[in-house]
């Protein structure tokens, strides 16, 4: 998304870098004011609620300003650098030399408390561009006058019992409605802070919690003559703690999950499996040549089991329409596979995961590991999962109850896979065991459709003999 101003110069706007998203941070700039860029070139990464992604510079030119600093939060459609074009790029090109200082220090003067590590690996590069007509949600200065205090001043009066206050419907973004949804906060009792009286999420969340005790009275006039002392800084003991700030993958992550927590009524089934018979076959499979290059270990066969169970009990693969109240059916599979990775937690899945084959599979989870640890997922392979599993045995772990994906109405959580003793045959032998733990929606799937899954699975990994005549 580009626009044509005055002189040659062109705006280069922030994309929508995922179907859905609205804003996007500014994590490194590659280029500076003054250095000549090529169409194609990467100009700097951003970070969404869901990936890291590259956005390269669709023209020719040379870079007369950046508008804003590594850091910063910006929303889709805003510009975030000029470049001048065809003439004006000979003409940009002498003035940046001859006074380079005032072109940076716009970005310069942000940058100092930004410096937090920034996650290696290169990014997708982007190849669409979204429509937005709105700023930055940097938050300014408050000044007497200003939307936030007039929204104050007209909730308390109304709190101290003066008689109603006739207010607008406040303004605020939908994924911040929905977030004071879920939390139970009135948005008509939430002090804004953003440009023009918009609330924030942070304007959200100060309203859940605690208020501070209540300051004595300052004397009329002291209020009124004397202007208000600055608030004193807050120090920390930066040797005994570490405070890293919640935004990006974690972010979302996180308000995902207490969405997804206090939403869907969840409920957790267990089972204890004798695995021996499933490792056995992941090491003749490694042996198969129709498997020589391809990652094979028991995440594939507990895939391909879930799969299996998926298409005996259809059901399970839901999703829940809060707004049309109705339970939607998948007739397809987008296998999600829970990853961690520097960033956070993230959900990549395997778009139709139903119709692969067992090599098929193996390819695609291979893909999707490696994308995931290089950082190179995109926020297409984050979106439309139906069912998900994770993997929490990596980490020696037994099982876990996991919480839902969002929008999602089961996921299984597959434990360590540990040689303990077992009755096998009528007799106690060491065999190779694990925990199983499904958790889903209550309202769409029931104890004996949950139950049924569950046990599909299990039967599977203990038969994986049944992969051929129940697939």
């Amino acid at each position: 998304m580009t626009t044509m101003t005055e002189g040659s110069v062109r705006e280069f706007k922030m994309p929508d870098v995922g179907e859905g998203l609205t804003e996007a941070e500014i994590l490194k700039w590659y280029v500076q004011p003054g250095d000549t860029v090529t169409d194609g070139q990467i100009v700097c990464e951003v970070e969404t609620a869901k990936a890291a992604v590259e956005l390269p510079i669709p023209y020719d030119g040379v870079v007369r300003e950046l508008h804003f600093p590594e850091g910063t939060t910006v929303d889709v459609g805003t510009s975030i650098i000029a470049v001048a074009v065809g003439d004006g790029a000979a003409a940009a090109a002498p003035a940046q030399e001859a006074a380079p200082e005032p072109a940076q220090a716009s970005v310069a003067d942000a940058t100092a408390p930004a410096e937090e590590e920034k996650p290696q690996g290169r990014q997708p590069v982007l190849v669409g561009y979204g429509v937005a007509t709105s700023s930055t949600r940097r938050r300014p200065r408050k000044s007497p006058g200003t939307p936030a205090q007039e929204a104050s001043a007209a909730i308390q009066a109304e709190m101290n019992g003066h008689g109603p206050v006739t207010r607008e419907r406040p303004l605020a973004k939908p994924p911040v409605r929905k977030l004071a949804k879920d939390l139970g906060v009135d948005l008509a009792t939430v002090v804004p802070s953003g440009p023009d009286g918009v609330i924030t999420r942070e304007d959200v969340h100060a309203a859940v919690a605690p208020a501070p005790a209540e300051a004595p009275e300052a004397a009329p006039a002291a209020a009124t003559s004397a202007p208000a002392a600055p608030a004193p800084a807050v120090s920390y003991d930066t040797a005994r703690e570490t405070r890293i700030p919640v935004k990006g993958v974690r972010k979302a992550t996180a308000a995902a999950m207490v969405g997804s927590a206090f939403t869907a009524p969840h409920v957790t089934e267990f089972v204890t499996v004798d695995v021996t018979r499933t490792m056995k076959l992941v090491e003749e499979l490694k042996q198969d040549k129709e498997f020589t290059g391809l990652r094979v270990n028991p995440l594939l066969l507990i895939a391909k089991a879930l799969l299996v169970a998926i298409r005996r009990n259809p059901d399970i693969n839901a999703s829940w329409d809060e707004a049309a109240q109705q339970i939607v059916v998948k007739h397809y599979v987008n296998l999600g596979i829970a990853a961690a990775t520097p960033r956070g937690l993230i959900v990549p899945n395997i778009k139709d995961a139903h119709a692969k084959t067992l090599p098929q599979l193996a390819e695609s989870l291979g893909e999707l590991v490696s994308t995931a640890r290089e950082g190179r997922t995109s926020p297409a392979a984050m979106q439309g999962g139906t069912v998900t599993i994770t993997n929490v045995g990596v980490f020696g772990v037994d099982t876990g109850t996991p919480i839902l994906n969002p929008g999602e109405s089961a996921i299984l959580a597959v434990g360590a896979i540990k040689l303990q003793p077992w009755v096998h045959k009528g007799k106690v032998k060491p065999r190779q065991v694990t925990t199983l733990a499904l958790s889903f929606d209550h309202r769409l799937v029931d104890g004996e459709l949950g139950s049924k899954v569950l046990a599909d699975v299990a039967a599977i990994l203990e038969q994986p003999k049944r992969l051929l005549t129940w697939a």
